[in-house]
């Protein structure tokens, strides 16, 4: 959740933060009632408290009548110790629901608006000349039927839509990029993690996946589990309620989990391949850092994300998202988004965000101050690869005959050159 003491010492950079959102303003106006009612509730019932003990002492020394007389009006007085502590566990209660009703504040500089109001930053690499011969694109699907790598008749036969196999080389490559993925993470000093992918409602919620897009998570109710969309909801909670050390620098991992997701509002969106689907794989980049170096931290793994997309040779551009799509949890988000020759377009193969202290304060991180106290820390996550990158790969690289040239890259983890057609 936002940090207590900007709501109160500046509510009007939280209204700001609101409206590049798109979101209510009056949510702050609700948020700071709130407080006033908490703080008011605590305070009388910590002072009828007061006044109960007091009291209670007062009767241990009496005796006789002066004791009865005494004895009832503590009676009295327990039912209104009683009734003050129901009020402000009310209160606290509407004062958490209001905090958590606010997304993070945005970063300075972050463009407002909605999902169509990003800012380009860059673009990095040529894009391919149709290959003589072909009169259109492939495209990944067409593709990976020729190559025998994706079967989604058969995923849709045994779970139904957006679900496929991926087989022969098809599982090979994709396995090769989340190899290729892993080594890049250690070389650049995260700790690898094989992270699972059920995970308690309280984690769910402390990464804020349960407001807005709550719709889009599976949850098994028997269990009161939910499955995760990303690995970054495992790694947010693995060090939830702990102090950390982080005077050596940040804590780095890379997560590899498969992934689900509902997809829930996206019926008839890129329901064609594999572009858009229920479950995937992915290796995800999560860092705890200090508040003060979370935005250096966040450019390194957009660095980490560049230089994989580089690795397999594909052009691609760098979006700053706006503020209005940003997700509950992220102050600031870039997008890589790479070249689809079949579609004429940029889609998104990975993202990465700084979500300052929103996370951790939600899930009890915190590192130990130089003057001894605590504060909460800072929580990055960043995508180093997935499934969908398999679709800007094969429709990049293909060739008149249906073959795909292997990145070079690729080749060490794959063992091959191409990718024939089976």
């Amino acid at each position: 959740m936002i940090d207590l003491r900007l709501l109160r010492d500046d509510p009007d950079a939280v209204r700001a933060s609101q409206r590049a959102r798109g979101e209510d303003e009056a949510a702050v106006d609700r948020a700071l009632a709130a407080d006033v009612r908490r703080r008011g509730a605590i305070a009388e019932f910590e002072r009828l408290r007061a006044e109960q003990k007091s009291r209670g002492k007062d009767v241990a020394k009496a005796k006789g009548e002066e004791k009865q007389a005494l004895l009832a009006g503590v009676k009295e007085l327990a039912e209104q110790v009683k009734a003050a502590q129901a009020e402000a566990d009310a209160a606290a209660q509407e004062f958490d629901a209001a905090m958590r009703s606010i997304p993070n504040v945005v970063a300075d500089g972050v463009p407002p608006g909605g999902e169509d109001d990003y800012v380009v930053l860059k673009e990095v690499g040529a894009k391919p000349e149709l290959p003589e011969g072909l009169d259109a694109w492939r495209d990944h699907l067409e593709l990976g039927e020729l190559l025998g790598a994706i079967d989604t008749e058969r995923g849709a036969k045994v779970s139904g839509s957006r679900f496929y196999f991926l087989t022969g080389v098809g599982a090979r490559l994709e396995l090769a990029l989340l190899n290729l993925a892993v080594a890049r993470a250690v070389e650049a000093g995260l700790t690898p993690m094989i992270t699972p992918t059920l995970v308690k409602p309280e984690v769910m919620a402390g990464t804020g996946f349960l407001g807005a897009h709550a719709a889009e998570v599976y949850r098994l109710e028997e269990d009161d589990l939910y499955l995760t969309g990303t690995s970054e909801v495992a790694l947010a909670g693995y060090r939830a309620d702990e102090i950390l050390d982080l005077s050596a620098g940040p804590e780095r991992y890379a997560g590899w989990s498969a992934c689900y997701r509902r997809e829930a509002g996206s019926y008839g969106k890129d329901t064609r391949g594999i572009v858009r689907v229920h479950q995937f794989h992915k290796v995800e980049m999560f860092s705890y850092c200090r508040p003060e170096d979370a935005e250096a931290e966040h450019r390194r793994m957009l660095e980490l994300e560049e230089a994989m997309l580089a690795a397999v040779e594909v052009p691609y551009r760098v979006i700053d998202t706006a503020a209005g799509d940003l997700g509950s949890s992220a102050a600031r988000k870039f997008d890589c988004e790479a070249w689809v020759p079949s579609q004429g377009a940029y889609r998104e193969l990975s993202s990465t965000s700084n979500c300052t202290t929103f996370q951790a304060r939600r899930l009890g991180v915190r590192e130990r101050t130089e003057e001894g106290g605590t504060r909460p820390v800072a929580t990055l996550n960043g995508t180093l690869a997935t499934t969908r990158w398999i679709v800007a790969i094969l429709e990049n690289h293909q060739q008149p005959d249906g073959s795909v040239r292997v990145p070079e890259a690729l080749r060490p983890y794959l063992g091959l050159d191409v990718l024939t057609p089976a």
